[in-house]
């Protein structure tokens, strides 16, 4: 069994992009992430202090707008309008979830698409699910990245993706099929959902329920990727039974240090490439 280390991968990024940002800067050119927290939601405020962090650490100009939960949705959409404007951000990031209150969808839909850092814009939605893509988006790029790193084929292999969210299921199971894998779906409405995992040679599992994929639903030497995380009792755990599940495993993330540090270090990659983008440089 190999574990797919995330954290060293991401620093392995991270150092490559330091050293692009330090050649841009020589041209005169900052890159800039702009990230807008909305609410006091505690888990969103941990994921923008890392991100604001990670951007630190590489050379990132980055401007943090945080906004209370009672804001409306004109004035979010009017910061939005303002960052788009602005030209020394190149990315712009609205961490989720909003409020219910606020329109999700007119919020991603309000970012400017080559600035859209997430990936998340209708637009660059789109040109995914046609082969085209723009941009991709952080968490499903960051597994895919690390099938790379560790030589783990696709094309060809059975795929189980559990999880239909915007921001993994859908978007990964798109990446998975423009590299030719054989793509299964699963969601709440999954009838016998060991049957579908047990016959997969490679499981994806987003949901955030703790502990869902056992070592009984994993066929022996399938690769097993969590992108889940939930806190039970003080303690980080992912969606697969890690210690079990590890026995039977050819190839499995961690939590923490598997796909979570990799989410990062594509966001920093992908507020770089926009950057380069903006200034006409391939």
């Amino acid at each position: 069994m190999v574990v797919l280390d995330g954290k060293t991968l991401a620093n392995k990024i991270k150092s490559q992009v330091k050293d692009e940002i330090y050649q841009l800067k020589s041209k005169g050119i900052i890159p800039g992430l702009a990230v807008i927290l909305v609410g006091n939601n505690p888990a969103s405020q941990v994921y923008v202090n890392m991100k604001t962090k990670a951007c630190e650490e590489v050379g990132i100009y980055s401007i943090n707008h945080r906004m209370p939960e009672e804001v409306n949705e004109k004035d979010l959409l009017y910061v939005i309008d303002m960052l788009n404007k602005n030209p020394l951000v190149n990315a712009i990031l609205v961490q989720l979830p909003l409020p219910s209150k606020i329109n999700e969808e007119r919020v991603i839909e309000a970012i400017d698409p080559k600035k859209d850092v997430d990936g998340f814009h209708p637009y660059n939605m789109g040109r995914l699910l046609r082969g085209k893509p723009f941009i991709y988006p952080c968490t499903p790029y960051g597994v895919m990245k690390l099938f790379e790193e560790y030589n783990i084929e696709l094309k060809g292999k059975d795929v189980c993706v559990i999880g239909t969210g915007n921001i993994t299921g859908k978007p990964m199971s798109y990446m998975l099929l423009n590299e030719y894998a054989s793509v299964q779906i699963c969601h709440i409405y999954t009838k016998n959902l060991k049957d579908k995992t047990k016959n997969a040679d490679i499981i994806i599992s987003a949901t955030g329920k703790a502990h869902l994929i056992t070592q009984d639903m994993v066929k022996e030497g399938a690769v097993v990727v969590d992108v889940g995380i939930t806190k039970i009792n003080d303690k980080i755990v992912g969606d697969v039974d890690f210690e079990n599940v590890s026995k039977i495993a050819s190839y499995i993330t961690p939590v923490p240090g598997g796909v979570g540090p990799m989410t990062i270090a594509v966001l920093i990659e992908n507020t770089v490439f926009l950057a380069k983008q903006q200034n006409n440089i391939v």
